[in-house]
């Protein structure tokens, strides 16, 4: 069975890259932000904030998510979030839960099992899968991009443009969540062995082939 790990931050393409690549070799697909957007969701539904009751809440969840790359789907307690997750105010809601270690342990032990799961291959996209989740996967790449070129895209991707007044409706959340996540896990740079794949002047396509170039030759060592 074979693991390709994608790491990065918002706005570099790791989303549609890694569905893409998951389609074209029939491998499973799993997005591990969703996971994190899913128990941000229920925190700010239930009106969560304290780290011991997050941790709780997290345990207690009855979390479900699609690894079929062509159909993406969330739910939490028999609730469909797919489209809810996405928002804004769910996205300023995540640190509630990547920020408490016991429930990152929690999300991390459910995401290897789904791994282990998984056959003849599976795409693993987040933020800490290269080091933490999968660190002995063969194809372990960190995306990047310039901050203004992801702010741009994750504007398009929550508001469906990217104008001066979309660009600024996101840039802080965008850029303020990566450097909070960055204080509890390491996705802003390449760890030993992780392959860098900068989209900032690509597009979808070649990113897509560049990837896919990444493990071929991982195949043939």
């Amino acid at each position: 069975m074979t693991v390709i790990a994608i790491d990065g931050p918002s706005g570099v393409g790791k989303s549609s890259v890694s569905k893409a690549v998951a389609t074209q070799l029939g491998y499973a697909y799993l997005d591990t932000g969703a996971m994190y957007r899913a128990m941000g969701w229920l925190c700010m539904t239930r009106g969560v904030t304290d780290p011991g009751d997050v941790v709780e809440l997290v345990r207690g969840a009855d979390l479900e998510i699609s690894t079929d790359p062509a159909a993406p789907a969330v739910a939490v307690d028999g609730i469909d979030v797919t489209e809810e997750i996405r928002s804004t105010e769910v996205s300023a809601s995540v640190q509630v839960v990547s920020a408490v270690p016991e429930a990152r342990s929690e999300l991390i032990e459910m995401q290897r099992q789904i791994i282990a799961a998984a056959s003849p291959g599976i795409v693993v996209e987040g933020r800490d899968i290269t080091t933490v989740v999968a660190p002995d996967a063969p194809v372990r790449i960190l995306m990047t991009a310039d901050d203004e070129v992801r702010v741009a895209r994750r504007a398009k991707e929550t508001h469906g443009r990217a104008d001066a007044e979309a660009v600024a409706a996101t840039r802080d959340v965008t850029l303020g969540r990566d450097a909070k996540d960055a204080k509890t896990t390491s996705f802003l740079t390449a760890a030993d062995g992780v392959r860098t794949l900068d989209t900032t002047h690509i597009d979808f396509n070649q990113s897509v082939g560049a990837v896919l170039e990444l493990v071929a030759a991982a195949q043939k060592a």
